[in-house]
């Protein structure tokens, strides 16, 4: 299950962020989808998160979205996090994904393309 540098798919990558209910992550997802920004959105019901927010630790319940997508989307992936997301500063954090099945891994490179 390797892929190769040359193998064209190595631009993948796994995009998160969360969402303050299922709605907006729904919204969020099928718009992500629908103009081919991300081959698949990932859909994590039951995260609670804790982090410093204005000085304060804060608790929330949200929802989590793994967006499977190509490098070269990122910037439209984060315009329409931008767009659509509810928080002030919506969380965009991007893992680069090493490795896979490589029929996987191009269906998604083919997909946003």
């Amino acid at each position: 299950m390797n892929v190769e540098v040359g193998s064209g798919v190595m631009d993948i990558r796994i995009a998160l962020t969360t969402t303050a209910n299922r709605e907006e992550a729904d919204r969020i997802a099928l718009a992500l989808v629908e103009t081919r920004l991300a081959a698949c959105v990932n859909i994590v019901e039951g995260v609670h998160s804790v982090y410093r927010w204005k000085e304060r630790v804060e608790q929330a319940a949200e929802v989590l979205l793994l967006i499977k997508t190509t490098e070269d989307k990122l910037s439209s992936v984060e315009q329409t996090l931008k767009t659509l997301h509810s928080y002030e500063l919506p969380e965009l954090v991007v893992l680069p994904v090493v490795g896979g099945s490589l029929p996987y891994l191009q269906w998604i490179q083919t997909s946003v393309r």
